[in-house]
Order: structure tokens, then C-alpha cells, then sequence
């Protein structure tokens, strides 16, 4: 009986905190466009990939380090 005494004051605490960040995500636009970011990902780059620069020694002497 003595933790609930702790407990619902707790729990009430954590609520609010949580309504809190809820309406904080809402009012900074969080949840404004919902499948843009999903579409995104499938359009396609058609960008050429960049080319090494000349001043990477690595890409002058065609050599890479293998990953360990």
C-alpha cells in the first residue's frame, strides 16, 4: 500500500511530461507531412556521383585502405 503512494504521483508526473512533449512535437510541426519523407526515398538521384578530388592522395595513387 505505502508504493502506491509513491506511484501515482510518479505516474501522474510522467503523464504530463509526456502530454508535454506530445503538444511541443505537435506546435513545432512534427507531424505536418507524414509521407513526404517516404516518397523521397524512393524518387530516384539522377546526379552523377562526385569525383575524387586531386588533392586526396589516396585517389592519385589508386590505391584504398581495405576496412578492418
Amino acid at each position: 500500500m505505502e508504493t502506491l503512494y509513491l506511484l501515482i504521483p510518479i505516474s501522474v508526473v510522467l503523464v504530463f511530461l509526456i502530454a508535454i512533449a506530445f503538444w511541443w512535437s505537435l506546435r513545432s510541426g512534427q507531424f505536418d507531412d507524414l509521407e513526404g519523407p517516404a516518397y523521397r526515398i524512393l524518387m530516384d538521384d539522377d546526379s552523377a556521383p562526385p569525383q575524387p578530388s586531386e588533392a586526396d592522395p589516396a585517389a592519385r595513387s589508386g590505391s584504398r585502405r581495405e576496412p578492418v
